[in-house]
């Protein structure tokens, strides 16, 4: 089923007895999922032993909902903060998706957009952070997707909503699209209503109020996504890059295709960036392309008289081609902006990245070790 499909039928847009059966039916099995998530909850919020810190600090960039919510913008906002800060910054993540243990296409897109920021992979984002500052030397941790991963401390909890669903249709999965119920929020120290220009100021402030209910000590903070430029394969190992304006999908017929937790809010970027939508193909969420996609793209956006082809940052780096059939290929580079609540947050990552371990304190650390008059502990 693709994402789209599966958000039409959960949210109720999809009518039909067929739909209301299946709904009946998610609702079944929503009941052991929301079990789960409890005692798997109740476990970390009883047992502190469970939580494990490691030597630096740590910011956790993640959400409530399945999908989407604009995480990789909003990770390299907070990776390029911390930097600014003067501080060696690295990512871990759980590299969902990763075919053989290589990075995954959100890996391969930071690595583009950070290239001073590595990226360490691993399901136990624990060892991940530990690779991170024995082998990298990194001083402080963003942990992409991390809200659920309880297991590793962190010094600043950032959670996201996305303004167009900030709730999951109420339920949790597979019913609706929430990772775990709303109340959740309560151990977030900062809560970020993403894509915020894409509802109303009436909506933005629903939102808030019950977030303020919900977790009355979190930093409220609104961004928005923006493209910045239309990014390319370099056809030559001459070319470091390239590039082009967004201005160039403007009035262009556009072939587009991605495969991506929020399909509809990447069409509805193309729409307000002036592009004519005249083919549209949908894969599921970081969809490995094989040669058969590549064609059928190619298919379509021939029969649609396409004058080129777009795609995602995310889903770029993994087909890796400059062209598809005889039209160019861009990806559009997106960017987070935080409109408000904006000083706040870079305030509390200049606080993050005060306490993260300085060289000298480093070189300190190493030279007790090798002392030979030191005496281990008993």
């Amino acid at each position: 089923m693709r994402s789209s499909d599966f958000y039409d039928l959960v949210s109720g847009r999809r009518r039909g007895v067929g739909a209301t059966a299946l709904r009946g039916l998610l609702a079944v099995a929503e009941g052991p999922y929301r079990v789960g998530v409890w005692w798997r909850n109740r476990r970390y919020d009883t047992t502190p032993t469970l939580v494990q810190r490691v030597e630096v600090p740590v910011v956790s960039v993640g959400n409530v909902t399945l999908g989407g919510s604009g995480k990789t913008p909003m990770v390299k906002w907070v990776a390029r903060r911390l930097r600014a800060e003067g501080v060696r910054v690295a990512l871990v993540s759980r590299g969902y998706g990763s075919n053989d243990g290589g990075p995954n296409d959100e890996a391969l897109e930071l690595e583009q957009s950070l290239p001073d920021v590595p990226h360490v992979q691993d399901p136990d984002r624990v060892a991940a952070a530990r690779i991170a500052i024995d082998e990298l030397a990194a001083q402080t941790i963003v942990m992409d997707d991390g809200f659920q991963h309880r297991r590793l401390a962190r010094d600043l909890d950032i959670v996201l909503l996305d303004a167009t669903e900030p709730f999951g249709y109420g339920r949790v999965f597979p019913r609706g699209v929430l990772r775990e119920p709303v109340k959740s929020l309560r151990r977030a120290d900062v809560v970020c209503l993403t894509r915020s220009d894409l509802v109303t100021d009436s909506q933005r402030e629903a939102v808030r109020l019950r977030v303020a209910a919900l977790a009355p000590g979190a930093l409220w903070c609104e961004s928005v996504t923006r493209p910045t430029r239309l990014v390319g394969v370099a056809e030559s190992a001459t070319d470091d890059s390239l590039e082009a304006p967004v201005e160039t999908l403007r009035g262009a017929r556009v072939a587009a295709f991605c495969g991506i937790g929020n399909p509809a809010a990447f069409r509805a970027t193309l729409l307000a960036l002036g592009a004519e939508v005249v083919a549209f193909v949908e894969f599921a969420d970081h969809h490995a392309y094989i040669r058969p996609d590549v064609e059928r793209i190619e298919r379509e956006a021939t029969a649609a008289a396409a004058d080129l082809v777009v795609c995602t940052h995310k889903d770029l780096v993994k087909v890796g081609v400059a062209t598809l059939g005889a039209l160019p290929l861009w990806a559009v580079a997106i960017d987070a902006v935080v409109t408000h609540g904006g000083e706040e947050l870079a305030s509390r990552l200049a606080a993050v990245a005060a306490a993260a371990p300085s060289d000298a304190d480093e070189d300190e650390d190493e030279e007790n070790s090798n002392d030979p008059t030191e005496t281990p502990s008993s």
